[in-house]
């Protein structure tokens, strides 16, 4: 029988991975060069839905933006050719669905704290009679969605004479008659003759006076979203993350301090599931930077800490999940620690991977790939920012030490991504003995800043150390010998989970690679 170690290895090991070539595909919202960027349009979260034919981005000024993808909508046997591995070159293509205003600046007179509209994270639900449902949330509010197709109804004539009105009875909209029926003023109709409706009562022939009856008709269908539920006053700190379940009925939502367990039918109730505020707050060592669901497991999740740490804590232990399943953290080299080690420790970023057996977390020098089955140290580790360790000083000051930069898995699980300064993004292979690391811009040529960096001996899986460590840079100059932007900040990116698709926010412009 195999011990952990080995089957990690076996299962990193033997996939093989041919080097993958990236290509500019779309962008949205694409700046001309000198236009000023407005705050309230830059983009702060970007998620892809489980099928992969719908993306959502949410921005700074609380609008959510849809996109659907076009290039399998007229072609249904694709996905059938892809399940009998026929080779289809093609390239994924979306366009704009829709879009709302999802939240709203509010202040909280009781602290007197403005809270912003700004949209933290943005998690796709389960679909159900061809409706959209997600969930969005800012720093204290959480809304439930709902997007479908509506047909739209219009009044397109109204029985009046417009020559004959009196008092304030105006009509509005005859111009766009598209009613081929001829109508009297008042009710009347030259086609249609009542001589009594009962013996009481007899309808005149040129109609009553006061009567105005609307033509309705049904014109084209549109979209139209719905906020079904609002989850409010649970959280005292910001929201910093959102996940929803794989039973489909539950979410969690976490702040700095606390965890909160919800069912999404119910809006006015949660479970606080993970409690770290000490009683003293001058106690306080480490907060929650991010949590999340396991992906097929519904009584597991995962969440880090700022201290670099990661639990796996099991919902059926405890309703209060004060203890955790299983720890992951990486001990420090003796010797090591400065002024900067907790800083640059924290994890911005936690995810799961598809198979849930990987977790992959982020912090501000790497990236880090776990294991659940191993809680000695992670089974790999890529350098995203080892070239800027001369600069942290200087980082401080300016503060983009505290910059919060995303993760993501490939659906295979066989790469990583995450982003950088200057609207860089890096790609790791996380297969055994493969140094595969690209660095692309987010721009239309996206090799044109490209950082290849050259294949180097790495240790094995089986290693004491377990740790492998791929792709670092040297100096804080790209290739072409440009010191690196640290205002232009790729902090949002997701992968497509069926195909190497990525997409990924620069300022207030969606850009879409794949390869």
């Amino acid at each position: 029988m195999k011990n952990h170690s080995e089957e990690n290895e076996f299962h990193l090991s033997e996939v093989p991975s041919e080097p993958l070539e990236w290509n500019f595909s779309q962008v949205f919202g694409e700046r001309a060069a000198g236009e000023d960027v407005q705050e309230v349009d830059i983009i702060s979260a970007i998620e892809f839905d489980k099928t992969g034919e719908h993306l959502a981005t949410g921005d700074r000024g609380g609008r959510v933006v849809l996109f659907e993808r076009t290039d399998t909508k007229d072609h249904g046997y694709r996905r059938d050719l892809e399940r009998m591995d026929c080779s289809m070159s093609r390239q994924p293509e979306f366009r704009y669905k829709t879009e709302f205003q999802s939240h709203e600046p509010e202040f909280d007179y009781l602290k007197s704290l403005e809270i912003e509209e700004k949209i933290n994270k943005i998690r796709w639900c389960q679909t159900a009679n061809s409706a959209l449902f997600l969930l969005s949330t800012n720093d204290k509010t959480i809304k439930f969605w709902k997007v479908q197709e509506k047909k739209v109804k219009k009044i397109c004539d109204m029985n009046v004479d417009p020559s004959k009105n009196v008092g304030n009875c105006s009509v509005a909209g005859t111009s766009n008659s598209t009613s081929q029926k001829q109508y009297l003023a008042n009710g009347g109709c030259p086609e249609r003759y009542y001589d009594h409706l009962n013996k009481e009562f007899s309808f005149p022939r040129e109609g009553i006076p006061s009567l105005h009856l609307p033509t309705v008709a049904s014109h084209e269908t549109g979209l139209a979203a719905s906020c079904r539920r609002i989850y409010a006053h649970a959280h005292d700190y910001h929201i910093n993350s959102i996940s929803t379940n794989s039973d489909g009925e539950t979410f969690i939502s976490a702040d700095d301090l606390r965890i909160n367990l919800w069912n999404l039918d119910i809006s006015n109730q949660s479970f606080n599931i993970v409690d770290v505020k000490p009683t003293n707050m001058e106690d306080l060592t480490e907060v929650i930077t991010s949590a999340e669901f396991h992906p097929t497991h519904c009584n597991m999740l995962a969440y880090s800490s700022s201290k670099g740490s990661i639990r796996l804590i099991d919902l059926r232990q405890s309703a209060l999940c004060d203890t955790h399943t299983k720890l992951f953290e990486e001990q420090e080299a003796p010797g090591s620690k400065s002024f900067f080690t907790e800083i640059i420790a924290s994890i911005s970023d936690i995810k799961f991977g598809r198979d849930g057996r990987h977790i992959l977390s982020r912090d501000y020098m790497t990236l880090k790939l776990w294991d659940i089955n191993m809680d000695s140290g992670p089974v790999a580790t890529f350098q995203v920012h080892e070239h800027l360790r001369p600069k942290l000083c200087d980082l401080y000051e300016n503060d983009s030490i505290f910059d919060k930069f995303e993760c993501c898995l490939s659906g295979d699980g066989m790469r990583i991504a995450t982003g950088s300064y200057s609207n860089l993004f890096r790609i790791f292979c996380c297969t055994t003995g493969n140094t595969e690391a690209t660095t692309l811009e987010a721009s239309k040529n996206p090799m044109r800043r490209q950082v290849q960096t050259p294949s180097r001996p790495s240790r094995s899986l089986g290693s004491l150390a377990r740790v492998a460590r791929r792709g670092a840079d040297s100096g804080s100059a790209d290739a072409n010998g440009n010191t690196f932007d640290f205002t232009t900040k790729l902090l949002h990116l997701a992968w497509h989970p069926t195909e190497n698709s990525i997409a990924c926010a620069a300022a207030n412009s969606l850009y879409m690679y794949n390869a």
